[in-house]
């Protein structure tokens, strides 16, 4: 039995693109069930999508990563892969990404974006995704290109095991944190990226996105590295605590007094919250491993991605 290959194409207000992306990906993987997910329009994007022949499920909660985590819950495919719907990614490329999830075998392949025309990638948007690809290598400790890529194949057991909590565009940034943290085998393509077709317009913001992806990035942080974090925090308090304590150490040892009653108690209640912070971070990281415990049960569940000996047959006679 072949496998099962799907395509998820989140919009909102994108009747002027949608249609192009659906024909392409249906000229890439003629044999994948390709969706469009609706996401609130109030265009034609549902007619424009229906008539290239896409499959329309509707999220009526805005935001993409809404519509990811209804996908990744009512679709179900051996490879599933997600694109925007605006037409900026090149999906003539969407066989190559597939292909190299099933040979890997990869639980992820991501487009990882190059301009193919100018001004395509906003200097602002390319920034920002440098200094947040930048500030989760410096969290999670590996290096990712394009961490705001919305190009990706995934297998079925990232999908079933991905928590996708993220509402909105912070959801490359979940996937990304998710496959780093359970080491999950990842692999990158490099697509062309090109600008919007006329009629066609943004919903990013740069100033407003990158604050709320940053804001995600520290959440992720605070939740997958709690030690590292509430021991920087419990470093600060009780560096405080010292600077404010030692000359109250100091007077006592010389004159067996504390004059200074009202700095020594509030030096030993920071050092205190310090201890408790301390602790508290001990106690979530052990959580946090049980949790990540779970996810990789969950992965391990279902099988690596492959490709079936029937699909790879005429593919070696058609080598020869």
């Amino acid at each position: 039995m072949n496998p099962t290959i799907a395509c998820v194409v989140p919009c909102h207000n994108e009747e002027a693109a949608v249609g192009k992306v659906v024909r392409d990906l249906r000229s890439a993987l003629p044999e994948a069930d390709i969706y469009v997910y609706d996401n609130a329009s109030t265009d034609r994007t549902v007619e424009v999508a229906r008539e290239a022949g896409a499959i329309i499920r509707q999220e009526p909660h805005k935001g993409k990563g809404n519509v990811i985590r209804r996908a990744f819950a009512d679709v179900d495919a051996d490879a599933l892969l997600i694109i925007d719907g605006d037409d900026t990614y090149d999906a003539s490329r969407a066989r190559e990404m597939v292909d190299l999830l099933f040979e890997g075998p990869h639980d992820q392949v991501v487009g990882a974006r190059r301009g193919a025309v100018d001004g395509a990638y906003r200097a602002g948007h390319e920034v920002g995704n440098k200094l947040l690809s930048g500030a989760v290598r410096s969290l999670f400790g590996k290096e990712v290109t394009d961490m705001l890529s919305g190009y990706r194949v995934f297998s079925r057991r990232f999908v079933k095991s991905f928590p996708a909590l993220s509402r909105q565009f912070e959801t490359e940034t979940e996937m990304t944190v998710h496959a780093l943290h359970l080491r999950l085998p990842t692999a990158e393509v490099a697509v062309d990226y090109r600008g919007r077709p006329a009629g066609s317009e943004s919903k990013l913001r740069t100033y407003r996105d990158g604050w709320r992806i940053l804001r995600v990035i520290l959440n992720l942080a605070r939740r997958e590295r709690p030690s590292l974090v509430h021991t920087a925090m419990a470093g600060l308090l009780a560096t405080t605590a010292i600077i404010l304590g030692t000359p109250v150490i100091v007077d006592f040892i010389r004159t067996g007094t504390v004059p200074r009653f009202p700095t020594a108690i509030l030096a030993a209640a920071i050092m205190t919250i310090a201890a408790l912070l301390l602790l508290v971070g001990y106690v979530l990281e052990s959580v946090m491993h049980m949790r990540q415990e779970q996810s990789r049960l969950v992965h391990l569940a279902y099988p690596a991605p492959r490709r079936s000996p029937s699909h790879a047959a005429p593919e070696a006679a058609d080598s020869r």
